[in-house]
Protein backbone atom coordinates (compact mmCIF):
# COMPACT_ATOMS: atom_id res chain seq x y z
CA UNK A 1 0.00 0.00 0.00
CA UNK A 2 2.84 2.38 0.68
CA UNK A 3 3.77 2.61 -2.98
CA UNK A 4 0.28 3.75 -4.00
CA UNK A 5 -0.29 7.49 -4.45
CA UNK A 6 -2.20 9.15 -1.65
CA UNK A 7 -5.35 9.46 -3.76
CA UNK A 8 -5.32 5.78 -4.67
CA UNK A 9 -4.78 4.81 -1.03
CA UNK A 10 -7.68 7.04 0.01
CA UNK A 11 -9.97 5.59 -2.62
CA UNK A 12 -8.88 2.04 -1.86
CA UNK A 13 -9.58 2.50 1.86
CA UNK A 14 -12.89 4.16 1.11
CA UNK A 15 -13.97 1.35 -1.16
CA UNK A 16 -12.90 -1.24 1.37
CA UNK A 17 -15.11 0.34 4.04
CA UNK A 18 -18.17 1.41 2.03
CA UNK A 19 -20.37 -0.46 -0.38
CA UNK A 20 -20.42 0.57 -3.99
CA UNK A 21 -22.16 -0.74 -7.07
CA UNK A 22 -20.75 -1.91 -10.39
CA UNK A 23 -22.49 -3.14 -13.51
CA UNK A 24 -20.65 -5.46 -15.90
CA UNK A 25 -22.32 -5.26 -19.31
CA UNK A 26 -21.04 -7.91 -21.72
CA UNK A 27 -22.69 -10.54 -23.88
CA UNK A 28 -20.19 -13.28 -22.92
CA UNK A 29 -21.25 -14.90 -19.67
CA UNK A 30 -17.86 -16.51 -19.04
CA UNK A 31 -16.15 -13.12 -19.24
CA UNK A 32 -18.72 -11.54 -16.92
CA UNK A 33 -18.36 -14.34 -14.39
CA UNK A 34 -14.58 -14.15 -14.42
CA UNK A 35 -14.48 -10.37 -14.02
CA UNK A 36 -17.13 -10.58 -11.29
CA UNK A 37 -15.00 -13.04 -9.34
CA UNK A 38 -11.83 -10.97 -9.72
CA UNK A 39 -13.51 -7.75 -8.59
CA UNK A 40 -15.02 -9.53 -5.61
CA UNK A 41 -11.55 -10.56 -4.45
CA UNK A 42 -10.25 -6.97 -4.57
CA UNK A 43 -13.11 -4.93 -3.14
CA UNK A 44 -15.14 -5.61 -0.03
CA UNK A 45 -18.83 -4.69 0.25
CA UNK A 46 -19.15 -4.46 -3.51
CA UNK A 47 -22.42 -5.13 -5.30
CA UNK A 48 -21.92 -6.43 -8.83
CA UNK A 49 -24.76 -6.71 -11.32
CA UNK A 50 -24.48 -8.25 -14.78
CA UNK A 51 -26.14 -7.41 -18.08
CA UNK A 52 -25.91 -9.40 -21.31
CA UNK A 53 -26.77 -6.48 -23.62
CA UNK A 54 -27.26 -2.73 -23.68
CA UNK A 55 -31.00 -2.92 -23.08
CA UNK A 56 -30.58 -4.97 -19.90
CA UNK A 57 -27.81 -2.62 -18.80
CA UNK A 58 -30.10 0.41 -19.08
CA UNK A 59 -32.71 -1.32 -16.94
CA UNK A 60 -30.11 -2.08 -14.26
CA UNK A 61 -28.89 1.52 -14.36
CA UNK A 62 -32.39 2.81 -13.68
CA UNK A 63 -32.76 0.33 -10.80
CA UNK A 64 -29.42 0.72 -9.04
CA UNK A 65 -27.79 4.05 -10.09
CA UNK A 66 -24.35 2.35 -10.13
CA UNK A 67 -21.04 3.98 -9.24
CA UNK A 68 -19.21 2.40 -12.20
CA UNK A 69 -20.28 0.61 -15.38
CA UNK A 70 -17.91 -1.66 -17.30
CA UNK A 71 -19.46 -1.48 -20.75
CA UNK A 72 -18.65 -3.80 -23.64
CA UNK A 73 -18.80 -2.01 -26.99
CA UNK A 74 -20.02 -4.87 -29.17
CA UNK A 75 -23.27 -6.24 -27.71
CA UNK A 76 -26.57 -7.45 -29.22
CA UNK A 77 -29.89 -5.56 -29.14
CA UNK A 78 -28.23 -2.31 -28.03
CA UNK A 79 -24.47 -1.89 -28.37
CA UNK A 80 -22.24 -0.18 -25.84
CA UNK A 81 -22.05 3.09 -27.74
CA UNK A 82 -25.83 3.44 -27.94
CA UNK A 83 -26.30 2.28 -24.36
CA UNK A 84 -23.75 4.83 -23.14
CA UNK A 85 -25.46 7.64 -25.02
CA UNK A 86 -28.88 6.74 -23.64
CA UNK A 87 -27.60 6.20 -20.08
CA UNK A 88 -25.87 9.57 -19.94
CA UNK A 89 -28.99 11.33 -21.19
CA UNK A 90 -30.68 10.24 -17.95
CA UNK A 91 -27.62 10.31 -15.64
CA UNK A 92 -24.88 12.65 -16.96
CA UNK A 93 -22.49 11.87 -14.09
CA UNK A 94 -22.29 8.10 -14.69
CA UNK A 95 -18.79 6.62 -14.69
CA UNK A 96 -18.66 4.39 -17.77
CA UNK A 97 -15.55 2.41 -18.70
CA UNK A 98 -15.52 0.92 -22.18
CA UNK A 99 -14.42 -2.69 -22.70
CA UNK A 100 -13.40 -3.92 -26.13
CA UNK A 101 -11.38 -6.35 -28.22
CA UNK A 102 -11.61 -4.19 -31.32
CA UNK A 103 -8.46 -2.96 -33.04
CA UNK A 104 -10.21 -0.21 -35.00
CA UNK A 105 -9.81 3.05 -33.11
CA UNK A 106 -13.06 4.37 -34.62
CA UNK A 107 -14.94 2.53 -31.88
CA UNK A 108 -13.01 4.40 -29.19
CA UNK A 109 -13.69 7.80 -30.76
CA UNK A 110 -17.39 6.94 -30.81
CA UNK A 111 -17.29 5.92 -27.15
CA UNK A 112 -15.59 9.20 -26.30
CA UNK A 113 -18.29 11.09 -28.16
CA UNK A 114 -20.85 9.07 -26.24
CA UNK A 115 -19.24 10.09 -22.93
CA UNK A 116 -17.15 7.16 -21.66
CA UNK A 117 -14.55 8.09 -19.04
CA UNK A 118 -12.30 5.04 -19.28
CA UNK A 119 -11.10 2.52 -21.83
CA UNK A 120 -9.88 -1.01 -21.22
CA UNK A 121 -8.82 -3.81 -23.52
CA UNK A 122 -10.36 -7.10 -22.35
CA UNK A 123 -6.88 -8.58 -22.03
CA UNK A 124 -5.99 -5.98 -19.35
CA UNK A 125 -4.79 -7.42 -16.05
CA UNK A 126 -6.79 -6.96 -12.88
CA UNK A 127 -4.49 -4.20 -11.55
CA UNK A 128 -5.26 -2.12 -14.63
CA UNK A 129 -8.98 -2.72 -14.14
CA UNK A 130 -8.61 -1.64 -10.52
CA UNK A 131 -6.74 1.51 -11.57
CA UNK A 132 -9.42 2.35 -14.12
CA UNK A 133 -12.16 2.10 -11.48
CA UNK A 134 -10.19 4.21 -9.00
CA UNK A 135 -9.51 6.89 -11.61
CA UNK A 136 -13.09 7.33 -12.81
CA UNK A 137 -14.35 7.40 -9.21
CA UNK A 138 -11.89 10.25 -8.65
CA UNK A 139 -13.40 12.09 -11.64
CA UNK A 140 -10.37 11.36 -13.81
CA UNK A 141 -10.01 9.54 -17.12
CA UNK A 142 -8.25 6.25 -17.73
CA UNK A 143 -6.74 4.74 -20.87
CA UNK A 144 -5.37 1.22 -21.06
CA UNK A 145 -1.68 1.25 -21.95
CA UNK A 146 -2.33 -1.47 -24.51
CA UNK A 147 -5.11 0.60 -26.05
CA UNK A 148 -2.91 3.68 -26.36
CA UNK A 149 -0.17 1.61 -27.99
CA UNK A 150 -2.63 0.09 -30.47
CA UNK A 151 -3.92 3.53 -31.40
CA UNK A 152 -0.47 5.07 -31.78
CA UNK A 153 0.75 2.13 -33.88
CA UNK A 154 -2.35 2.30 -36.07
CA UNK A 155 -2.04 6.04 -36.62
CA UNK A 156 1.67 5.88 -37.37
CA UNK A 157 1.15 3.02 -39.83
CA UNK A 158 -1.52 4.94 -41.73
CA UNK A 159 0.11 8.37 -41.52
CA UNK A 160 3.76 7.79 -42.44
CA UNK A 161 4.04 11.17 -44.17
CA UNK A 162 2.32 13.15 -41.45
CA UNK A 163 4.40 16.07 -40.18
CA UNK A 164 3.92 17.01 -36.56
CA UNK A 165 2.29 20.41 -36.21
CA UNK A 166 0.89 22.12 -33.17
CA UNK A 167 -1.60 24.90 -32.62
CA UNK A 168 -0.52 25.27 -29.00
CA UNK A 169 1.92 27.53 -27.20
CA UNK A 170 5.05 25.99 -25.67
CA UNK A 171 3.44 25.97 -22.22
CA UNK A 172 0.21 24.47 -23.55
CA UNK A 173 2.21 21.81 -25.36
CA UNK A 174 4.03 21.00 -22.13
CA UNK A 175 0.77 20.70 -20.19
CA UNK A 176 -0.82 18.63 -22.97
CA UNK A 177 2.02 16.11 -22.75
CA UNK A 178 1.49 15.80 -18.99
CA UNK A 179 -2.29 15.45 -19.35
CA UNK A 180 -1.77 12.61 -21.82
CA UNK A 181 0.52 10.92 -19.31
CA UNK A 182 -2.29 10.92 -16.77
CA UNK A 183 -1.25 13.77 -14.45
CA UNK A 184 -3.98 15.72 -12.66
CA UNK A 185 -4.09 19.53 -12.69
CA UNK A 186 -2.71 19.63 -9.14
CA UNK A 187 0.18 17.32 -10.06
CA UNK A 188 0.94 19.39 -13.16
CA UNK A 189 0.99 22.60 -11.13
CA UNK A 190 3.48 21.06 -8.71
CA UNK A 191 5.68 19.68 -11.46
CA UNK A 192 5.80 22.96 -13.42
CA UNK A 193 5.86 25.24 -10.35
CA UNK A 194 2.78 27.16 -11.42
CA UNK A 195 -0.59 27.61 -9.73
CA UNK A 196 -3.39 25.12 -10.21
CA UNK A 197 -5.60 27.97 -11.42
CA UNK A 198 -3.10 28.61 -14.21
CA UNK A 199 -3.17 24.94 -15.16
CA UNK A 200 -6.98 25.02 -15.12
CA UNK A 201 -6.91 27.93 -17.55
CA UNK A 202 -4.42 26.22 -19.85
CA UNK A 203 -6.50 23.04 -19.85
CA UNK A 204 -9.61 25.04 -20.81
CA UNK A 205 -7.65 26.67 -23.65
CA UNK A 206 -6.44 23.25 -24.82
CA UNK A 207 -9.99 21.90 -24.90
CA UNK A 208 -11.14 24.90 -26.92
CA UNK A 209 -8.27 24.80 -29.42
CA UNK A 210 -8.55 21.05 -29.84
CA UNK A 211 -12.34 21.31 -30.22
CA UNK A 212 -12.65 18.68 -27.50
CA UNK A 213 -15.57 18.42 -25.09
CA UNK A 214 -13.66 16.59 -22.40
CA UNK A 215 -10.23 15.31 -21.40
CA UNK A 216 -10.73 11.93 -23.04
CA UNK A 217 -11.47 13.54 -26.40
CA UNK A 218 -8.50 15.89 -25.94
CA UNK A 219 -6.17 12.92 -25.45
CA UNK A 220 -7.58 11.06 -28.43
CA UNK A 221 -7.26 14.16 -30.65
CA UNK A 222 -3.70 14.67 -29.47
CA UNK A 223 -2.82 11.12 -30.52
CA UNK A 224 -4.79 11.26 -33.75
CA UNK A 225 -3.21 14.53 -34.91
CA UNK A 226 0.28 13.72 -33.64
CA UNK A 227 0.40 16.65 -31.24
CA UNK A 228 2.39 14.71 -28.65
CA UNK A 229 5.34 12.36 -28.48
CA UNK A 230 4.51 8.95 -27.02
Amino acid sequence: MEELPFLCKYLFNKMQKHSFDIIIADDHQLFRNGLNLLLSTIFQDITIREAANGTDCLELIHESKPDVILMDIDMPELNGIEATQKALQFYPDLNIIALSMHGDEAYYYKMIEAGAKGFLIKSSDIEEVKSAIENVLANQYFFSNELLKKMVDHIRFNNDEKVKTSVFSDREQEILELICKGFSNQEISQQLFISKRTVDKHRANLLEKAQARNTAQLIMNAIKHNWINI
